[in-house]
């Protein structure tokens, strides 16, 4: 029996960027299911395609030849694609995506400006809520995609993609700028209060095993249900606040809040696309899909050329 197309379209991909786990991006998998297409490929075949090593990936004779002809074929194929999802989805159609408030903030937005410029006849939907909320609607299918940032937790199959890394910095309003000059810890800031969000929320868990990590317990002095309440507080001298970058830059320009030094190092959180692999999507939902994929590989791409990049956590 013929290999099927999703196999040489597979293929296609892994061939020409020498790499599974970017294929799999590209093509909103999981770099297991890639991987065991192409050993059924290979095994329909009757040859190796690949020779894998600690080094990458490179195509064996086989794989070479076979490349010269799938190559033209999916190229034409999938601009066919394109063209009709041009003429069809993205004069019109819907894309639904849930976000939280952080991955609005620090990505997504953005994003969607860019996306409406360019195909404005597309209706955006969008599902604002926590983690877990977005995540439930996107498993009951009222959502195409979710963007979320870690922790958080998802089962198989739904694949889950990092697009960008968010920073984290602790901040305090002008009552607590003398702070800025000072060497201080976790445990100093028992001192003053302190606030975030509400136990409810995956940001709550971020914070608490970051002080857990250092045998310290959590507790807010201020707990809030929104992110977007956090800053305002910061700034009328309510509290200390860990904020990421973005949010806080605009505040931090005007010297409306201040960034305090901390000794102990935040960890690194990403703003991460989920979706299920087997979910069939609109032309203009697929288009955003790509958009946002592309954003990862972009950000993937400037920290290799970064003489020190980030080394982030798992999605998990």
């Amino acid at each position: 029996m013929p290999a099927s197309f999703d196999y040489y379209k597979t293929f296609y991909f892994v061939a020409k960027y020498k790499n599974f786990t970017r294929a799999a991006n590209i093509l909103l998998s999981s770099q297991p299911s890639v991987t065991r297409s192409m050993q059924n490929l290979e095994s329909e075949l009757g040859c190796r395609l690949f020779i894998r090593s600690h080094h990458g990936i490179a195509l064996t004779p086989e794989g070479e030849l076979l490349y010269r002809y799938v190559a033209p074929a999916c190229e034409r194929i999938l601009r066919g694609e394109e063209e009709l999802g041009l003429a069809l989805g993205l004069h019109g159609g819907t894309v639904r995506v849930g976000a939280t408030e952080t991955a609005l903030h620090c990505l997504l937005l953005d994003q969607l400006m860019l996306f409406q410029q360019e195909y404005p006849d597309v209706k955006i939907r969008i599902s604002n809520g926590t983690t877990f909320n977005v995540l439930t609607d996107l498993k009951e299918g009222r959502i195409d995609m979710a963007v979320v940032p870690t922790p958080f937790q998802i089962e198989k199959p739904f694949a889950v993609t990092k697009l960008r890394p968010v920073r984290t910095i602790l901040v305090g309003g002008p009552r607590f700028q003398s702070l800025c000059g000072q060497d201080n810890t976790l445990n100093d800031l028992k001192q003053y209060p302190l606030a975030g969000l509400s136990s409810a929320t995956m940001a709550h868990r971020f914070y608490e095993n970051f002080f857990a990590s250092h045998g310290l317990t959590l507790q807010y002095d201020i707990e809030l249900a929104s992110a977007d309440l956090l800053l305002p507080v910061v700034i009328h001298n309510l509290g200390l606040a860990f904020l990421p970058e973005e949010l806080a830059a605009q505040a931090l320009e005007q010297k409306q809040v201040f960034s305090i030094p901390l000794a102990e190092k935040i960890p690194v959180r990403h703003i991460c696309l989920v979706r299920h692999p087997g979910q069939p999507l609109g032309a203009a939902s697929r288009r955003l899909s790509e958009m946002l994929v592309s954003l990862s590989c972009d950000f993937r791409n400037t920290a290799a050329g970064s003489s020190s990049p980030d080394n982030p956590e798992s999605a998990g």
